[in-house]
């Protein structure tokens, strides 16, 4: 056969994909609008940067949120199989682009360094700051840390406007995890929510030092994690001879009894994923990088990210390894226990607010686990339900925590933060009510979420699970009052920090949590409806 009979052969059997851009369409909007940021970056003055990048920024993520709702009752794959479109993806994008919008009102804000000015030498010299405030991000990221080069870049360019097209390149990749229906693209779309959050992590404005640390150790271990889960794709192909995940499934359900390559891809699978949600042994990058990280992005990581990684663990053990479900559910209820209990008992322990809230996050990734691991339809709803309900309380609190400065930027020592119910009730009050949705308090969105996934745990069989879960709710709580009764029942210090008063884009993400929690808690019956219609994977 000569070499053009052998490309026109080759040419009659390979085919393109289809492609279904319209069921694509929430993904391209907002990895449309990144590309559109950074060419805002790169043509526009730097006057009118910050204008256009919140418009674009707000805009996309709301057509992308319009193009989810479109396509809901959509349960199809398209890319050549690569991307399912089915119920929890739609429900898991829709949460992801609704915790989003308030997350870039948060990054936009800009008046909360208004009259808070810098005393000391250790901090960028705010006397180069421009009155009336700035955002939480440094103007130059690879600047020394209190150099005259910093200070410079600080006087000349108050605004870093790259953080709108990074964050919005970060949800296009959380948009896309829990949608991938193969072990590649999932592997694609893990990378390109991370890389940016990498960076972003280390944009702080204040405490400059502590956040390229975070931003160091975040990069390092996400690398580490991102390793252990290439190899277990590449077992867990050398076993099934294939990455898409309803033929892994197909493999193992009729594969020989040694099925030793996939048990240690599937380990080896689940410390990738298990890193991204924070669970324990995984979780020691959690209160360093939170804590570090600029508070805004800080928010954004810990409630969208959780969305997109428990979005595609629920896909990889509901699609790809069902017949794997004796050999991985005790795992996952180690892992659980140690979860829940350790984040628990470390958050009793931490001094910083921050830090406090991180351990909390640790915990709720353990609760959230207990619906994995119900491995049932009912566990699939109240996983997504309490995505949902905990991502915007996590918001929320990170929010108030923006609010709380002194002359060195936020003030998140707690010691700092007794009696601040008494010196503004609405901040106090409005930070005890996240406060007590983590602690699953009834008529909050965390009873109802707990409650739902301790329900489905015990319809799978899981009830030491869930006495274990109930416990460590109990020891959660303990820190948690402790903290509205610093911050109503004891006396303000005599050099007690300020309380800022936010701009528009702080106080609406705030209100959105404020109304989520409440609503979730008072009416959930609508979203759990919702999150029960959509439990259903395309295969």
């Amino acid at each position: 056969m000569s070499t053009s009979d052998f490309v026109l052969a080759q040419s009659t059997t390979l085919r393109a994909p289809d492609i279904e851009y319209g069921q694509l369409a929430p993904m391209l909007i907002v990895f449309g609008v990144a590309v559109a940021g950074v060419l805002v970056e790169a043509f526009l003055p730097r006057r009118g940067r910050y204008s256009s990048h919140l418009v674009l920024a707000l805009g996309g993520l709301t057509a992308a949120f319009v193009a989810v709702v479109m396509l809901a009752g959509t349960r199809d794959s398209t890319v050549a199989g690569a991307v399912a479109v089915d119920g929890p993806t739609l429900f898991l994008q829709g949460t992801i682009l609704l915790i989003s919008i308030p997350a870039i009102l948060l990054i936009a804000e800009r008046s909360v360094d208004s009259g808070v000015r810098v005393a000391t030498a250790e901090v960028t010299a705010a006397t180069a700051e421009p009155e009336g405030g700035t955002d939480a991000f440094t103007p130059q990221a690879f600047a020394v840390p209190g150099s005259v080069a910093e200070r410079e870049a600080t006087k000349n360019a108050p605004g870093h406007t790259e953080v709108f097209p990074l964050a919005l390149f970060a949800v296009g990749g959380m948009l896309l995890f829990p949608a991938s229906n193969d072990l590649l693209t999932m592997f694609v779309a893990l990378e390109v929510l991370s890389l940016p959050l990498y960076l972003l992590c280390g944009l702080a404005r204040r405490r400059r030092l502590l956040s390229q640390e975070a931003a160091l150790k975040y990069f390092l271990l996400g690398a580490f994690s991102s390793a252990f889960f290439l190899f277990g794709v590449a077992l867990l192909y050398g076993y099934a001879g294939t990455v898409e995940l309803p033929r892994i499934a197909d493999a193992l359900a009729r594969g020989t009894d040694d099925k030793t390559l996939a048990l240690i891809g599937t380990a080896l699978l689940s410390v990738g994923l298990l890193f991204k949600i924070g669970a324990v042994p995984f979780h020691s990058w959690i209160p360093d990088v939170y804590q570090g990280a600029p508070t805004p992005i800080t928010a954004f990581m810990a409630a969208a990210t959780k969305v997109a990684a428990v979005g595609a663990m629920l896909r990889i053990f509901y699609v790809a390894l069902p017949d794997l479900r004796a050999d991985w559910r005790p795992v996952m209820w180690g892992v659980a226990i140690l979860t829940m209990v350790v984040g628990a008992v470390m958050a009793v322990t931490q001094n910083d607010v921050k830090r406090m809230l991180a351990y909390s996050s640790v915990a709720h990734a353990g609760f959230i686990l207990t619906g994995l691991i119900a491995a049932n339809r009912a566990g699939l709803s109240s996983t997504m339900f309490y995505l949902l309900a905990y991502g915007f309380s996590t918001l929320g609190a990170f929010a108030v925590v923006t609010l709380v400065r002194d002359s060195r930027g936020e003030a998140t020592d707690l010691s700092r933060w007794a009696g601040l119910g008494r010196r503004s009730p609405l901040v106090g009050g409005v930070f005890a009510l996240f406060l007590l949705a983590f602690a699953g308090i009834p008529l909050t969105s965390g009873f109802v979420s707990k409650f739902a996934v301790f329900q489905a745990a015990i319809e799978g069989g899981a009830v030491p699970l869930v006495l274990v879960g109930v416990v460590s709710s109990a020891i959660a709580a303990f820190f948690y009052v402790r903290v509205i009764v610093l911050m109503f029942f004891s006396e303000p210090q005599s050099d007690a920090p300020t309380i800022v008063v936010p701009s528009m884009f702080t106080a609406a993400a705030i209100a959105v949590g404020v109304v989520v929690t409440v609503v979730l808690g008072i009416l959930p019956q609508g979203a759990l409806d919702l999150a029960d219609q959509a439990a259903v994977f395309f295969r």
